[in-house]
């Protein structure tokens, strides 16, 4: 009988779901497969479902009837894409389904920084809050300021609508086309990388990792960006030249920082970022509702049921892969 693996504990509906499709197994509740129990599964495996990791040349070794990994996430820079092709194995991922918790988390990071949030609830739990302070816990406005986003995806598209009808932004956006609806929606302006950076209050991240936008905020970019900007990133932590914000930030090219992912994750508690009291970092959290991650869960073992059950063309086959369900 076939079996489908997953590398993480599912509820009692979910695994009903995919039992009819064969044998299914997965960790119990609390704990996640060792590398040796999740190979030792996975040697008869024909469907994969995955919360990050990596399914590259090794994995692959282990599951000589892999047909399908299906990841939780939108991203799915975990996908040995090369390695993937050559054993005709399908990827696929979750879009969609987190774009407005996403785009509340960035609303809630630009906030966060621009008002202190973090900061000043550690001045009054520490007593320091007197009387009569006043400059000393001054932020900056969000409201009617420009925001650029660069890449834009669904999660930018929600991030623009909360901005411009709920605090009355400018929008500029960089993506690799222009995108006609996005600017007639949230009058919108199409801007060149340098150009944005040059003159967004807020500058958000969101830009799929590919070898083209690995690092594509380096101490080049960081310099063009104003002083009293504040610098989001909700898309990958190898977007960002790390040690090149650290020096921004230290030296005032910029004001403030809202981080939801990393270089390393988790981050090392010595990391010179965690120091900074301009900074607010929260532990990739982007889609972390109950619900967000269940229907993302949910939308995983759909993807792979139509895969298995021979309807690709239902599935979000990652854009890679697409052309082996055509060959297929």
């Amino acid at each position: 009988m076939a079996k489908i693996v997953s590398t993480k504990p599912l509820s009692v509906a979910q695994r009903e779901k995919l039992s009819r499709l064969g044998d299914v197994a997965c960790p119990p509740e609390g704990r996640r497969f060792s590398q040796e129990e999740l190979f030792s599964a996975l040697h008869d495996a024909v469907g994969l479902i995955t919360f990050g990791t990596r399914v590259d040349e090794a994995l692959l070794e282990q599951a000589p009837s892999l047909k399908v990994a299906s990841t939780a996430s939108v991203g799915y820079d975990h996908f040995d894409l090369a390695a993937m092709r050559r054993r005709h194995v399908l990827g696929a991922h979750t879009p969609h389904v987190l774009d407005d918790t996403v785009a509340d988390l960035g609303m809630a990071l630009m906030l966060a920084v621009a008002r202190r949030i973090v900061e000043l609830d550690g001045y009054v739990r520490r007593g320091e809050w007197k009387k009569g302070d006043e400059e000393v816990l001054y932020g900056v406005d969000v409201h009617h300021r420009t925001l650029g986003i660069v890449g834009m995806g669904r999660i930018g598209r929600a991030l623009a609508k909360r901005a411009k009808f709920g605090f009355s932004m400018n929008i500029l956006y960089h993506a690799r086309s222009r995108h006609d609806d996005v600017e007639q929606a949230f009058g919108a302006r199409y801007a060149a990388l340098p150009e944005l950076l040059q003159d967004a209050d807020f500058v958000v991240l969101l830009t799929p990792l590919t070898p083209d936008t690995e690092n594509l905020m380096n101490e080049d970019r960081f310099r063009l960006m104003k002083r009293s900007a504040i610098f989001i990133n909700l898309s990958r932590g190898k977007t960002v030249d790390e040690d090149a914000l650290v020096h921004a930030l230290r030296e005032g090219w910029i004001r403030g920082a809202g981080l939801d992912v990393y270089r390393q994750e988790p981050v090392p508690p010595n990391h010179p970022l965690l120091s900074l009291p301009n900074v607010v970092c929260v532990p990739h959290i982007g889609s972390a509702t109950r619900a967000t991650r269940t229907a993302m869960l949910d939308l995983a073992i759909d993807n792979l049921v139509a895969v298995l059950e021979g309807r690709p063309k239902d599935a979000y086959i990652v854009p890679e892969l697409k052309d082996l369900v055509e060959e297929g």
